[in-house]
């Protein structure tokens, strides 16, 4: 990981005071890792380095599966809070998270409908752009139209529409996978062939060259915050699964090479994101900012990454805060919702 200056601890100053040990000692937290999504295995190590990290910070935790069993255990002997850290369909769909609202058992994150929201990447571009928050044009191409109306005419209207280069991305899904630049016409279908293979619709969007930043945003209880942004310098120029995952592949600088009139604009168009698709605890806003420093919302990640190289953990040291202190805190603001109803 690269750093261009170190965590300044001043940062954390205008952020609540850590909460006494006491006052989260008898909680009892599930984190939920796993699944059966493409992203199963970034999701178990994202859901250990929860679980160390709050056991780190005094919280009484436990990992699980979402499996067969998930259901008895709600009933039998519900804990005080839920940390989803399942990544993919599982976690972000809105569908477990309708389900821990059924059981009345409180998780860490927005509610089912804001998921099902930002997870649907054109649906979420859609609210962005009517909240005058930008974003890269876009067309939503599904595998049956694409095969109907004939690969090559779709293509070239494509092209002749939003021009070159584009990029290739699922409609739903993360971690990059199924991702791809294109930057020649012809290596558009192969292109789009290898987004299909992961989702039945593919996001064809306009390329914005810029700086890849990633923002951070947590509410430890006096509103939304932008953590530091964090800048992505992958070393082939994407941030596909391998560049994620792959050590050596990317460099990461925390906080991110920008002005302060860049940092600022990042962190307010964060927010206004956050906001606009009703989220609420924290989430993770990808962004490019381009040559005049304006930035681009690409998407916005309801259930972002933990593990060691993960954008939010880097923020929140980048913020001068410790990970499991705020992890302890949201965990806690969550156990209050317990009977209020989660939407």
């Amino acid at each position: 990981m690269g750093t261009n200056s170190p965590a300044d601890p001043s940062r954390a100053a205008d952020w609540p005071l850590p909460l006494p040990r006491e006052a989260t000692a008898e909680l009892r937290v599930l984190v939920l890792a796993g699944g059966l999504s493409y992203e199963r295995d970034v999701s178990l190590k994202s859901g250990r380095r929860v679980l160390d990290a709050l056991r780190s910070a005094g919280v009484e935790a436990d990992l699980r599966d979402a499996d067969v069993a998930l259901l008895p255990l709600l009933r039998d002997d519900p804990p005080d809070a839920v940390v989803i850290a399942l990544h993919g369909s599982t976690g972000e769909d809105g569908s477990l998270r309708g389900v821990l609202d059924l059981c009345d058992v409180p998780y860490v994150g927005c509610d089912a409908r804001s998921s099902r929201l930002a997870w649907d990447k054109p649906s979420a571009k859609a609210v962005l752009r009517e909240a005058g928050i930008p974003t890269p044009d876009w067309v939503a191409l599904p595998h049956d139209r694409f095969s109907e109306l004939g690969a090559v005419a779709v293509l070239d209207r494509i092209v002749d529409r939003l021009g070159l280069p584009l990029m290739i991305k699922p409609t739903q899904g993360g971690s990059g996978l199924g991702a791809a630049v294109v930057r020649d016409p012809a290596a558009l279908p192969a292109a789009m062939v290898g987004c299909f293979a992961y989702d039945s619709t593919a996001l064809v969007e306009r390329y914005v060259p810029g700086m890849d930043v990633a923002v951070s945003v947590v509410d430890l209880g006096t509103g939304p915050q932008a953590l530091p942004a964090v800048e992505i310098v992958p070393r082939n120029g994407v941030y596909d699964y391998a560049a994620r995952y792959t050590a050596g592949l990317t460099t990461w600088h925390a906080p991110a090479r920008l002005s302060d009139v860049a940092a600022a604009r990042v962190a307010q168009t964060a927010l206004a994101a956050h906001s606009a698709l009703g989220l609420r605890d924290l989430s993770r806003v990808d962004l490019i900012v381009d040559e005049a420093e304006r930035p681009h919302v690409l998407e916005v990640n309801v259930s972002p990454g933990m593990t060691e190289t993960s954008l939010l953990p880097l923020a929140v040291t980048a913020a001068g805060l410790d990970f499991g202190e705020l992890l302890r805190t949201l965990v806690a603001r969550a156990s209050q919702r317990r009977g209020l109803g989660q939407s």
